[in-house]
């Protein structure tokens, strides 16, 4: 099954996540099929946290791939920033 979840990345105690559409089956930072955006929760202020393709975000969610719940709520997060 194709799932979007989080990847991490980042040093020691300064985490970065990049969101992926990858295999289940596959580790948790392993091989993926394709980047759809980041989330970094250590951002200075005034820095980019969170970005999302929306539009490859839908593409796959079209082809079948579930969000991971955590992924699901950044993009949920995602969508009330880019409304106000």
């Amino acid at each position: 099954m194709v799932v979007i979840r989080l990847a991490r990345g980042g040093a020691k105690k300064r985490p970065f996540f990049n969101m992926v559409v990858t295999d289940s089956r596959n580790p948790r930072d392993g091989r993926f099929i394709e980047r759809v955006g980041f989330y970094d929760p250590k951002a200075p202020e005034g820095r980019e946290s969170l970005r999302v393709n929306g539009e490859r975000l839908s593409y796959w969610k079209d082809k079948g791939a579930r969000l991971s719940p955590t992924v699901a709520r950044l993009v949920k997060q995602h969508a009330k920033q880019a409304a106000a």
